[in-house]
Formats: C-alpha cells, sequence, structure tokens
C-alpha cells in the first residue's frame, strides 16, 4: 500500500514547522493527504497558507513546546478540532551558541533544555494520552547524528538529543503493546536555516562537515521528510523505539 492511501483524513501535528525540517515535514504530510496542525513559537501562517488548496489543508498553530499549559491546550484544541490525532513529529528546537561546554551560560543552558527536551516530553506526555483513548498512533522525535555522537561547542544541544533518543526509546518500551509506534529520526548535517547560521558564523565548517561525510554532501530537508512519513505509516508497523541516523553515513566513518 502507498503511503499516500495511509494518510487520507488523518490527523498530523508537526512542531517547529516554520522553516527546514520542520516544514519540509509538514509539506510531505499535506502532500500526502493528511490535515497538517503546523505548530510554531509564532503561528506559522504564511507557510501554512503555501501548504493548502484544493486538494490538500495545513492550519497554523502558535505553541511554544517549551511551556506545558500551550501545549495541552495545542492537543486539547486539535482533539476538539478535529476527534482525534493520528501523527505526530515532535521537532521544535534551537541551538546554544557554539562555544565550549564551560562557558555556556546558566540562562543558555536552561532555555536549551526548555525547548530541546522538556519540549519534546511535553508534547510526547499529551500526544500518548490521546493516543491511548483513541487505540494508537505514531510518534516521531526529532533526535540528531549528534545524539549518538559528540559536536565541539554544543554540549548542551548534544545532550538534549541523547536525551531524546533516551526518551524515545523508554517510551517505546512504555507504549508499544498500546498500538503507539515511537520512533527518532537523527539527522545529520542537513541544509536548513539554521545550519546556515552556524556556517556563517563559521564559513569553513561547511567544508569541514562535508570531508566527513561518505556521501560527500550536505542532506536537504526532503530526505528526513521522506523517513518521517514512513515511520508514520503502516509500512514501519514494527519499528519501536529506533533512532534512525539519516546522516550520508557521517555517524559511522
Amino acid at each position: 500500500m502507498e503511503i499516500r492511501q495511509t494518510m487520507q483524513g488523518k490527523i498530523a501535528l508537526v512542531t517547529g514547522s516554520a522553516q527546514g525540517i520542520g516544514f519540509a515535514c509538514a509539506k510531505a504530510f499535506a502532500e500526502a493527504g493528511a490535515i497538517t496542525i503546523m505548530a510554531d513559537i509564532e503561528a506559522p501562517e504564511e507557510q501554512a497558507a503555501q501548504l493548502t488548496n484544493e486538494t490538500q489543508q495545513a492550519i497554523a498553530y502558535r505553541c511554544d513546546v517549551s511551556d506545558t499549559l500551550s501545549v495541552q491546550s495545542m492537543i486539547e484544541w486539535i482533539v476538539s478540532a478535529y476527534g482525534h490525532l493520528d501523527m505526530a513529529l515532535n521537532n521544535a528546537g534551537i541551538q546554544t551558541p557554539q562555544r565550549p561546554m564551560a562557558e555556556i551560560t546558566e540562562e543558555e543552558f536552561t532555555r536549551t533544555v526548555a525547548v530541546d527536551f522538556k519540549g519534546v516530553w511535553n508534547c510526547m506526555r499529551y500526544e500518548i494520552r490521546q493516543m491511548l483513548q483513541q487505540g494508537g498512533g505514531y510518534i516521531v522525535n526529532t533526535s540528531s547524528q549528534g545524539g549518538v555522537t559528540g559536536f565541539r561547542g554544543q554540549a548542551a544541544y548534544i545532550a538534549c538529543k541523547h536525551a531524546v533518543i533516551g526518551l524515545t526509546r523508554t517510551a517505546a518500551i512504555d507504549y508499544a503493546s498500546q498500538g503507539i509506534h515511537i520512533n527518532a529520526v537523527c539527522p545529520g548535517v542537513i541544509r536548513t536555516p539554521m545550519a546556515s547560521r552556524l556556517f556563517h558564523h563559521n564559513p569553513e565548517l561547511e567544508q569541514e562537515l562535508i570531508r566527513d561525510i561518505p556521501a560527500g554532501r550536505l542532506g536537504n530537508p526532503e530526505e528526513i521528510a521522506h523517513a518521517v512519513l514512513w515511520l508514520c505509516s503502516p509500512e514501519s508497523s514494527f519499528i519501536d523505539g529506533h533512532a534512525l541516523l539519516i546522516d550520508g553515513g557521517f555517524s559511522i566513518h
């Protein structure tokens, strides 16, 4: 069965969907026929309008994933409006300014943890509660190749991405028998606005990274979206608690 056939009439939530990987995944869900809720710290009205036409629908929603009540309200609104939540990509994230670990400020650390780890925790709690009521669903969390390796100058960010994998695996054990499939994607260096900001501050970094990627190039957001859709489809029905590396071979080089 084609994935597109499995998405018709489904409700998908994508956090951090204003740009980059999140936008590419929201686009893929919408094009596959799912009604797609695009959540971000500022409601991505323009982006949702780009994805809405006669055959597909995307809805912008403002949500700060670090705020528990904001996340609770979002899930309650989705269920009130559509009756169910079938798929969720917990993708919202920020990066710590690049500097050695001991130079990261407490404020920077606290904010990174609040968004990159607590934000995933918040979303999963309310997504899972709803999916238990309806008898199942699919959750994908965005970790990183840095969730299984390290990266100079990004201690807080990398620690959170490791934590996301641990949370994914443990939650998968808790809920796999109840029809909730929980997995993670671990993107490598993807050509996104976030990566572009890193390259702007360190112009030599891009070529340094490419030298360490066996595929010889950076990834594209659409390549992550293909994997996310597959993990949210019956074609991946026996995959639970997996952290899927999508990094052009970087982590095995």
